[in-house]
């Protein structure tokens, strides 16, 4: 798995992924590169995962909860 700061090719090479409770059947996380999020489309499993620091994550699940209606 080559894989450089951000991002991975081939996102089936990790495991542990679940669906985003705030995205419907869109976006995958995965709770096994800490201290980052990895995120994958979930309906392109191999292909690349972007990771995204805990704290951004947090901030855009937040922002998500404010513009629900």
């Amino acid at each position: 798995m080559k894989s450089n700061e951000h991002s991975i090719p081939d996102a089936s090479a990790l495991t542990s992924w679940r669906k985003s409770s705030y995205s419907g059947d869109c976006l995958e996380v995965a709770d096994t590169a800490r201290p980052f999020v990895p995120v994958r489309d979930s309906k392109n499993p191999a292909g690349p995962a972007i990771f995204v620091s805990i704290p951004a994550w947090q901030s855009f699940v937040t922002s998500l909860d404010r513009t629900t209606p």
